[in-house]
């Protein structure tokens, strides 16, 4: 059996979009590593700073697009840097609310400050509409992966 073109044509995308994760996951922890970040954890302050209010891990992991079992090891973590802290969750006696606390916005918003001047570095290289294109063929080919 042979690819189609366009099955061709994704394959080259998935392969350069690993590439791009792992670029984008050394670039981040070079940005933040001053801050005692890494990638991983930026990622955690960044769905909690952005969702809708207090998680469970299980929510952050599926925000991530992560496993559970790595967003609990990494919030077990953050929990004791002082970076989030938990909540009862009214829904589920077990499955506790996680939350930032000062110290986890605080870095959320220093990793974001250093983040800001080296993305409109790199976006400065592209026209506005080859943005939109990607970002729309993301969201397609991730809404599709995730239903």
């Amino acid at each position: 059996m042979k690819h189609t073109t366009n099955g061709s044509l994704m394959t080259d995308i998935i392969l350069e979009t690993f590439k791009l994760n792992g670029l984008l996951v050394l670039e981040g922890d070079l940005l933040i590593n001053d801050l005692g970040l890494t990638s991983a954890r930026w990622k955690v302050l960044g769905a909690l700073s952005n969702g809708p209010g207090p998680m469970t891990v299980s929510d952050i992991a599926r925000m991530m697009g992560q496993s559970r079992q790595a967003v609990q090891r990494l919030s077990n973590e953050m929990i004791q840097a002082g970076l989030l802290e938990t909540q009862p969750n009214p829904k589920h006696q077990r499955a506790k609310l996680m939350k930032l606390t000062g110290k986890g916005k605080r870095a959320y918003e220093q990793a974001m400050q250093k983040q800001i001047p080296w993305v409109n570095s790199i976006a400065e290289n592209f026209k506005e509409k080859e943005l939109k294109l990607v970002s729309s063929l993301l969201e397609k080919l991730i809404s599709q992966l995730d239903s």
